[in-house]
């Protein structure tokens, strides 16, 4: 660690500060910036040219002097500490408490940048999770190791969705321990607090540690919480054999930070303003979930991101998408008329849902009944446009069956309490009840023992 403190602040641009006249310094090197006050703030090294380096203040660079600001470069990365007693702990963006208890102390340090898993040494995603909500685990199964994000919009009920998914979620048939790693980025106070005593109440708080930076938060400390979150995850998964699951909630205020750093040190914009490199940067973070031969733990996550617009081909959920397993997407349309979660089936996936289901993991009918689910829904969609057009009235009887069978799905399957958990067997056996509104002819991704065992057979 470096002793000197340098007063060569040449310019600050927005969340960005010059420093002149200083060699031997690597890009990711840590800053501790004093200001005229005495305050402390946290930055660090992401350009070095010649004698100029640029740092990126987390706290941001209002009310800095240039000719009163003292520098100090660490020579060593963005460390935490880490220890068992992450757990049940409020942290800010950077690692430090926010729930007014001390800070972590512990001889174990740890880069937040992580470094890159083998690929060869990873393991295949598997074991099912249960969330306890139909629409996940009966059509878009979350398994082991798995990232899968949710796509949503402005106003629509994600931050509740993700309360309910951290307060539910459970490994089926696994005795082992099963944590909650919780990463908020830009929510209000009042969501924050929402976020809270839903897990103080559901009794789940001691087995979660969050990571929040709130709207009124330095924007820029959105650009290291992520990387914060998952430096703990990967301790409590593969130092204390934990699984771990990640959420992540809003990926867009990420982006939308690393694209004001991006356009303040010069960068060539790409889509809508984006860095080239989101794609890269987006994957950094995504990539550190997953499995690890030879290790018990594991690291599961689901990044919520909200669309601009509703837009799904926006930046962010495009390439989110590349470098995801599947996507559960939010309708407003849903929404508007009152159904919660406002799941929208048909463009919903969980990419690697087969290897999580079955026989020996939820029951041997899940993966068909699943695919008849879509099948029919899908037939139903199709049957309520016609309807539109030409009215109900003149469909026909198998037509109104599937405009029948719509209505009930949305309304049973899809609509869900916000406080109502589902075990996997519930969910499958409402499908059940569900698809036999149809008749059996109707339902060909099924087998005839299914349909004997499980379709009621009842007319509408």
């Amino acid at each position: 660690m470096s002793s000197v403190e340098y007063r060569k602040v040449s310019a600050v641009h927005g969340a960005l500060m010059f420093v002149k006249g200083v060699a031997g310094v690597a890009a990711g090197d840590r800053v501790a910036i004093r200001d005229r006050a005495g305050n402390r703030r946290n930055g660090q090294v992401i350009k070095t040219s010649g004698d100029m380096v640029l740092v990126q203040v987390f706290e941001g660079t209002d009310a800095l002097d240039r000719e009163n600001t003292w520098v100090r470069f660490l020579g060593e990365p963005f460390e935490m500490a880490l220890s068992p007693d992450l757990l049940g702990r409020n942290f800010n963006g950077i690692g430090e408490p926010r729930d007014g208890r001390p800070p972590i102390i512990s001889k174990l340090r740890r880069n937040v940048n992580g470094s890159p898993v083998n690929p060869a040494a990873r393991a295949y995603p598997r074991e099912f999770i249960q969330t306890g909500i139909s629409t996940i685990d009966g059509l878009n199964s979350l398994v082991r190791g798995q990232k899968l994000p949710v796509f949503s919009g402005s106003g629509l009920p994600h931050n509740k969705l993700a309360a309910q998914i951290v307060r539910q979620a459970k490994l089926s048939g696994e005795t082992s321990d099963f944590v909650i790693v919780f990463a908020a980025m830009g929510v209000s106070h009042s969501d924050a607090n929402f976020f809270e005593q839903q897990f103080e109440t559901s009794g789940v708080l001691g087995k979660v540690v969050m990571y929040m930076n709130l709207a009124n938060d330095p924007p820029m400390e959105r650009l290291i919480l992520p990387r914060t979150a998952l430096t703990a995850a990967e301790y409590l998964a593969y130092d204390l054999d934990y699984h771990v699951l990640v959420v992540i909630t809003d990926m867009t205020k990420y982006a939308e930070a690393l694209r004001e750093v991006a356009t303040e040190k010069g960068d060539v914009p790409s889509r809508k303003g984006y860095p080239g490199y989101l794609y890269s940067d987006l994957a950094e973070i995504y990539e550190r979930a997953g499995r690890v031969r030879d290790r018990h733990g594991s690291i599961t996550m689901i990044p919520i991101l909200s669309m601009p617009s509703d837009d799904i081909t926006h930046p962010i959920p495009d390439l989110t998408g590349y470098i995801t397993e599947g996507q559960i997407v939010l309708s407003r349309e849903l929404q508007g008329r009152a159904v919660y979660p406002p799941v929208n089936v048909p463009p919903s996936l969980s990419r690697l849902m087969k290897d999580g289901i079955g026989k020996d993991d939820t029951r041997e009918d899940h993966p068909r009944v699943a695919s008849q689910l879509y099948a029919s829904y899908t037939r139903a969609l199709e049957a309520r446009n016609l309807a539109s057009i030409i009215g109900a009235e003149d469909l026909s009887q198998r037509d109104r069956r599937y405009l029948q069978f719509a209505d009930e799905f949305e309304n049973r399957f899809v609509k869900q309490g916000e406080q109502e958990e589902r075990n996997i067997i519930e969910t499958l056996d409402l499908a059940w009840d569900l698809l036999s509104l149809l008749p059996p002819d109707a339902l060909g991704r099924v087998t005839e023992e299914d349909i004997q065992k499980y379709h009621s057979g009842k007319e509408l």
